[in-house]
């Protein structure tokens, strides 16, 4: 049988990834742009298919869109596989039949996830996992991963891949991985793999940025990201100490500011107000459910509301009932309403700039929260390399969003006169 050579030669540090992934189950490799890791995972998952002794093989690729999946990955598996004979290759479904019975499958995390649902995998890379969520991999891809493992002696694995987007679920699995046995951590910045010219990264620099260098050359958790609105706003509440162990007061009312989503995310901050200061005491966001949904959550969460400030599209009726959201929600008992007037979205975001410094924050409760308003950012116009004055539609912009709202408003009223007033260097209470 002739040989057939595969057209890969991967680099020392690309090398000593692929052994690592053979030693481990689980493997979260933070790395900088250009090092090649999604060449390099891809290929593991090649040899793995064409290696393996066991029956009708299942490995998959899963990028955030199947778009990505398709144009970060697609190229590399029929490059590697197209001299294999008897390889067959599904264009609609970006799939690779092997004359093995091993299968490969490009997806996108788009539906969260829901087809991969029920299936059984041998072999899992998720790619750009600082855009993924806990629940993929927690709910779906790890329970896949269950039933194969051991068979014919050979393991189950997952492979994380991507570079930093703030301290959200890849920095997290990250960490978890560095303190877990049967895991293997490892983050590889370029000014240790040396694998991109210096002249290149010096470019790279200068149109970037110094917070985007940081963040996708140096692989940096705690690097601002380029273009955000309150990225340095958020980092200078950290260290002042405003983002920590601010727990709810409960003498104190609770305001509740809403960016109200039917088809997109809903997002809810929840607010005390203690003299000048906003005291972010939880955060929540869901999506998918309806109203009465709603109202039983804020029901459950228990706190005492002295208003809740919602968008000022709430008042359009509805054309199929000629009822608006804002007459639903007060059916269901939702009281204390308050609507935002229509501004421009300027004039919100900088509302929330000049309140920013009397912000404070509930790191446990509101973390998914803060995470959003770090990651808060204009517009990347990628052919002009300039960022537009228009904020990016997101998750993050759901949760921008929601804090616009309460900041437009204006003031909370402080209702608590039967608690004692403090006056300092004056000898009262």
């Amino acid at each position: 049988m002739p040989t057939v050579v595969i057209p890969y030669k991967p680099r020392d540090v690309q090398k000593h990834l692929h052994e690592q992934i053979d030693k481990h189950r689980f493997s979260v490799i933070v790395a900088h742009r250009r090092l090649g890791k999604s060449m390099m995972t891809i290929m593991h998952l090649i040899k793995d298919a064409l290696r393996t002794k066991k029956k009708n093989y299942r490995g998959v690729y899963i990028a955030p869109t199947i778009t990505m999946a398709k144009s970060v990955a697609w190229d590399y598996v029929k490059t590697f596989t197209e001299k294999l004979p008897d390889t067959k290759y599904n264009e609609a479904e970006l799939r690779v039949d092997f004359p093995n019975g091993s299968r490969l499958q490009l997806v996108g995390a788009n539906d969260g996830g829901q087809k991969l649902r029920g299936r059984y995998f041998d072999a899992c890379v998720m790619d750009e996992t600082q855009m993924l969520t806990s629940d993929l991999f927690n709910q779906i891809i790890r329970p896949a991963l269950v039933d194969r493992n051991g068979m014919n002696g050979e393991k189950t694995w997952c492979v994380f891949i991507g570079t930093p987007m703030l301290q959200n679920y890849f920095y997290e699995i990250y960490e978890y991985a560095k303190k877990t046995e049967g895991w293997y951590a490892v983050s590889l910045p370029v000014s240790e793999t040396k694998v991109v010219p210096q002249d290149e990264l010096d470019q790279a620099k200068k149109i970037m940025g110094l917070d985007a260098y940081e963040q996708e050359f140096e692989v940096s958790f705690s690097a601002n990201i380029s273009g955000s609105y309150w990225g340095k706003l958020m980092q200078k509440a950290y260290d002042e100490g405003r983002i920590g162990n601010h727990t709810e007061d409960f003498d104190l009312e609770t305001e509740v500011y809403l960016d109200l989503g039917m088809n997109d995310m809903t997002s809810i901050w929840f607010v005390q107000r203690h003299k000048h200061e906003y005291r972010f005491i939880d955060y929540a966001e869901f999506s998918g459910e309806g109203l009465q949904y709603l109202a039983q959550f804020l029901e459950e969460r228990g706190y005492n509301y002295s208003r809740i400030i919602v968008p000022h599209d709430i008042k359009v009726r509805e054309l199929g009932t000629g009822v608006s959201r804002l007459e639903i929600l007060q059916g269901l008992g939702v009281g204390n309403i308050e609507i935002a007037p229509k501004l421009p979205l300027n004039d919100g975001i900088e509302a929330v700039r000049h309140n920013f410094d009397n912000f404070w924050f509930d790191e446990a409760k509101c973390s998914q929260g803060i995470q959003h308003l770090k990651a808060y950012t204009k517009v990347y116009d990628a052919r002009h390399r300039i960022y537009r004055n228009r904020p990016k539609h997101d998750n993050a912009s759901h949760c921008a969003d929601a804090l616009r709202y309460g900041m437009i408003v204006g003031g909370a009223t402080i209702t608590n006169w039967d608690k004692p007033l403090e006056l300092e260097n004056v000898g009262l209470v």
